[in-house]
């Protein structure tokens, strides 16, 4: 599995790794091979729901799969990430627990209740232990920030409320890229 850390390595290190990921030698790498090279700090594979998340956005062909130069902007996506929730993670347990979610929520904008921040650990939360690995704290973060975007359609006035009908509401929830 491959860990994430440091600057950005060369592009001769990144065409080994994807070659070693690509076990079927298709040139392109689907979502079963990169789960195996991604590791949440548990040493476990990513999440599934992660990983598709991340494909979605990184499969510029729709084909589902990702091509040499998409693995390297998602390796890159990835380590910033992973820098990202280090700065958060301040006891350096490996993952992120209620208080350190609300801050890394905070610094990043959101100014959710107790109430949602509880929620979102509930969702995110899959081992049931009060705190948020790695890969989760992406999806949670993807999703929050997807959530934003089509709200922010619907808020014309940028105010954080909104009218709209049941039928609207349903439409936004199912058109989101997630």
């Amino acid at each position: 599995m491959a860990q994430f850390q440091g600057q950005m390595p060369s592009r001769e290190f990144l065409w080994d790794v994807f070659q070693r990921l690509d076990k079927d030698r298709s040139g392109s790498i689907n979502s079963n091979e990169l789960q195996l090279a991604l590791s949440n700090g548990t040493w476990s594979p990513f999440n599934p729901e992660t990983i598709r998340l991340m494909m979605s956005m990184f499969d510029k062909s729709g084909k589902g799969t990702i091509n040499f130069d998409d693995f390297g902007a998602l390796w890159k996506y990835v380590t910033d990430w992973q820098n990202c929730f280090r700065s958060f993670d301040r006891d350096n347990s490996g993952n992120i627990d209620k208080n350190e979610l609300r801050l890394a929520l905070q610094n990043f904008g959101y100014n959710l209740s107790e109430t949602t921040v509880s929620t979102m650990m509930q969702k995110f939360d899959r081992m049931g232990r009060g705190t948020v690995l790695f890969d989760d704290f992406i999806q949670c973060c993807i999703m929050l920030n997807n959530l934003t975007a089509a709200f922010r359609q619907f808020d014309t006035d940028q105010d954080g409320v909104v009218t709209m009908h049941y039928e609207q509401f349903v439409g936004m929830v199912f058109s989101i890229k997630n």
